[in-house]
């Protein structure tokens, strides 16, 4: 893999930014790919590698290290939608999707972990998929690995807060181990969340798409599509304007039009986007329905010792033990702005609560809440969706459970005290026999302090074309070249962190796509 190179030298190969656009303009391509997250940058690369000429379109601006805040509320208001504060209706979810060159990979954990195999076995009974198994999706698995350098988190960067989660779960006799990770020379800085400043997480704007410019591809940033263009069974193109940066403010019109239309914008904005094109693809009219998350909720534990969180990988360590049981666990660092939310209390008592960050390490659990139902629908102006969710009283349980495991993990680890983010309950908890409330007590969706950043399943895939938006390959079902290749297509959540999957997925699609194109 070459060594990452400059904006300038980037824009020489291909890639227009917002400074560069002076009218209305119309461009052509084999491939045209919305979207430069995960799933869309796999899908350019391979379109170019395969000689067509391809179109990459993304919204948002390119970041370089001299762009990245530091400060945690200032680095979401420049790099996710809505500034940070995008939300469910409903149960009240926090969800933050990137708007940037290399979209969520650009600030997420670089988390890359294959779901076990009997989650593709779920997909393919639930969903009758008979090409999607894990045995089926390891070679795909495997490309995506070689390229990026995926390989476990090294114990020189873990840091103390990642390896007290060792510690726990070999006490305890839970299986555990290094997360893997997308990323090359890890230094143990914990930005993952703001900006790799070092340059080692292989986010796609440093990785798949600097190679699919190498082989020809063109990458146009600043560009909000707005409806895709179609002719009965064909998708034609896609129009939409030219969008300042940071400010969102429209400015000149433009069209693209393509051979094939890969639609890789993520599973909220994708089906916003086919609702305002004549709500296209949807004769099943699941189309911005089914959207699941993997909503989160962490436990800070305070030990007696010096911890320094502030240094180790960000996501360091995971146990998959409970994954039948609903949940995943791993480590988590954020910037103090950012851990502050799930801190109780307010001005002076909260800011004494700072006094114990050096002593503080920071654990969470997703849950696979597969009752957990919402919605994505367009609003009447603009694109960003309206979501409705509602949390399952039956998932809720998942992740009580959740809190109860990371309870025990901490004082096992030698915590003196716990604070497991509760409302309702004491905010901090000194002894196992203390947080035994957190078995007890009747715990509801409103009393956690959670949220959901990984977001599937509004586009899904479904044998069946009256249940389904797109085939296992990501073809559209009502048209014969439109593809999506995000985590809409997922049937439902993947149980671990899906960028790998969604990647796997876009690679194998990909094939289709070039048989079309």
């Amino acid at each position: 893999m070459s060594v990452p190179r400059t904006l300038e030298s980037m824009r020489n190969d291909g890639l227009r930014v917002f400074a560069q656009y002076d009218g209305d303009f119309e461009e052509e391509a084999d491939v045209l790919v919305v979207g430069s997250g995960p799933c869309g940058a796999v899908v350019a690369h391979g379109a170019a590698a395969a000689g067509r000429s391809v179109i990459l379109l993304e919204e948002g601006p390119p970041f370089t290290p001299q762009d990245y805040e530091f400060e945690g509320s200032l680095s979401m208001a420049r790099t996710m939608r809505e500034a940070g504060l995008r939300r469910t209706e409903g149960t009240i979810l926090p969800t933050m999707q990137a708007i940037a060159l290399g979209g969520g990979s650009l600030v997420n954990s670089a988390i890359c972990v294959r779901p076990p195999a009997f989650i593709f076995d779920q997909w393919a009974e639930l969903f009758e998929l008979e090409h999607t198994s894990r045995e089926t999706l390891d070679r795909h698995f495997d490309a995506v690995e070689k390229f990026l350098g995926i390989a476990p988190t090294p114990e020189n960067v873990q840091g103390q807060r990642n390896l007290l989660m060792k510690e726990a779960c070999d006490k305890l006799g839970y299986s555990s181990e290094p997360i893997s990770r997308n990323v090359r020379g890890c230094k143990g800085s914990g930005e993952c969340f703001t900006g790799c400043r070092a340059r080692a997480k292989q986010s796609m704007d440093i990785s798949y798409i600097p190679e699919a410019m190498r082989l020809g591809a063109r990458v146009l940033t600043s560009l909000q599509v707005q409806r895709v263009l179609h002719e009965g069974r064909r998708a034609v193109g896609v129009e939409g304007q030219v969008v300042e940066p940071l400010s969102g403010k429209p400015g000149h019109r433009f069209r693209v039009r393509a051979r094939v239309v890969v639609l890789a914008a993520g599973c909220m904005a994708t089906p916003v986007l086919l609702q305002r094109s004549d709500d296209l693809a949807n004769g099943s009219g699941q189309v911005g329905r089914n959207l699941q998350f993997h909503p989160g909720v962490a436990v800070a534990g305070i030990f007696p010792d010096v911890v320094n969180p502030q240094f180790g990988a960000t996501q360091g360590w995971q146990s998959l033990e409970f994954l039948r049981d609903g949940f995943k666990l791993e480590t988590l660092w954020a910037p103090p702005p950012v851990s502050a939310v799930r801190m109780p209390g307010f001005g002076k008592p909260l800011l004494e609560r700072f006094h114990d960050m050096p002593y503080l390490a920071n654990w969470d659990a997703i849950g696979s809440t597969h009752r957990s139902l919402g919605t994505v629908k367009a609003r009447r102006r603009g694109m960003n969706p309206r979501l409705r969710w509602n949390f399952h009283h039956e998932d809720v349980k998942i992740l009580t459970h959740a809190l109860w495991v990371l309870a025990e993990l901490f004082f096992a680890a030698g915590a003196r005290k716990i604070i497991p983010g509760v409302m309702g309950l004491p905010a901090e908890m000194h002894s196992l026999d203390e947080a035994r409330v957190l078995q007890t007590h009747p715990i509801r969706a409103r009393d956690l302090i959670s949220a959901g950043n990984h977001a599937f399943c509004t586009t899904r895939m479904h044998g069946d074309a009256s249940l389904g938006v797109v085939d296992e390959f990501g073809r559209c079902h009502d048209l014969d070249n439109l593809f999506i290749a995000d985590t809409g297509i997922f049937p439902r959540c993947p149980s671990v962190n899906p960028m790998f999957t969604g990647m796997a997925l876009a690679h194998r699609a990909t094939e289709r796509v070039l048989e079309v194109a």
